[in-house]
């Protein structure tokens, strides 16, 4: 079968797409045929060796999945062949199949297309878990989303604004603002012709922004603070822009503002049940449409590097996924 292989940590060009034996399900695993693989701006950061996590080479980037089950190992009760799955690994779902551990899969009930499921897991599981169980988003508070064209800031937009809350959608330029407001966004900042921090305010008012969405970082994080509310809550989600901010920690004491780290992978380990539960929801909420999973293009499995590329220049709106 055909997979994509990292084999020293470089740029997405430096991938390559080599011909590996067939998995076999071992012991509480489950092989699954690859039908469409979610890419995310972290896999151009395990690439790169600049992850967290830095697998043993050789290994297939790819952290979400959606497929179909072609057979389980031994002490596997839940799946069987021909079931429908999203699945959460991390990285490895960049191949015709794989073997993943039964407990990383999640059984897709909901009528949803494959490519809108492996758009799924982690851009909308980060963004209702930063909302809900992080910031504890409120009806009719205001919500900043930073990158809001993005995968996740595209997600933290729609649910927002599910959860009844005035969304501020904010990106580098006018298209990915005029893309953000056709998937809900009240209102909208250019952050690169406007002062991010001088429109904040503006747009809080006197009040001030109740919850800032921040997977960008870089000079954007301290600007935005600049305009929380009081009692506010900075979701830091990630560092797309580049640079990890340092911020100005008077800046929490003169607000009563609370800088709230969101960790999707460690969640998902921590509190399985929960994680499990929100993916079914948000599948669910998928489905009857209240939710776009937008895909900005899918790539085939060769195009992987370019599919990357596409992430790491930021050019994506939504979604960029691949097909094995």
């Amino acid at each position: 079968m055909k997979a994509v292989l990292c084999t020293r940590f470089g740029t997405p060009g430096e991938l390559v797409l080599a011909d590996v034996d067939d998995p076999v399900a071992g012991p509480g695993e489950v092989v699954t045929a690859v039908k469409a693989v979610g890419l995310n701006f972290y896999d151009t950061l395990i690439v790169a060796g600049r992850y967290q996590k830095k697998p043993p080479f050789p290994f297939s980037p790819g952290g979400e999945f959606a497929g179909v089950v072609e057979s389980v190992g031994a002490g596997v009760s839940g799946f069987r062949p021909g079931d429908r799955v999203i699945g959460y690994v991390t990285h490895g779902a960049a191949r015709e199949r794989m073997a993943a551990p039964a407990d990383k899969l999640i059984r897709l009930d909901a009528d949803l297309s494959f490519d809108r499921a492996a758009a799924l897991t982690i851009i909308y599981g980060t963004a209702m878990h930063a909302l809900r169980d992080r910031a504890q988003i409120k009806r009719g508070e205001t919500l900043a989303v930073l990158g809001a064209a993005g995968g996740v800031g595209l997600a933290a937009v729609e649910l927002g604004k599910l959860m009844g809350a005035r969304v501020l959608a904010c990106a580098s330029t006018d298209d990915k603002l005029a893309f953000a407001r056709a998937h809900g966004a009240d209102e909208t900042v250019n952050y690169t012709t406007r002062d991010l921090r001088d429109a904040l305010k503006r747009l809080g008012g006197e009040h001030g922004i109740d919850v800032i969405f921040d997977p960008i970082g870089d000079r954007f994080s301290e600007a935005a603070l600049r305009a929380i509310a009081w009692q506010g809550r900075h979701l830091v989600v990630g560092f797309a822009a580049g640079e990890i901010p340092k911020l100005p920690l008077n800046l929490t004491l003169l607000k009563g503002c609370s800088v709230m780290g969101v960790y999707f992978g460690d969640w998902v380990v921590r509190e399985r049940q929960a994680y499990q539960s929100t993916i079914v929801e948000l599948a669910r909420l998928a489905a009857e449409g209240k939710l776009s999973c937008h895909v900005d293009r899918a790539y085939p499995l060769a195009e992987f590097p370019q599919a990357l590329k596409s992430l790491s220049e930021r050019r994506a709106m939504g979604k960029v996924i691949v097909r094995p």
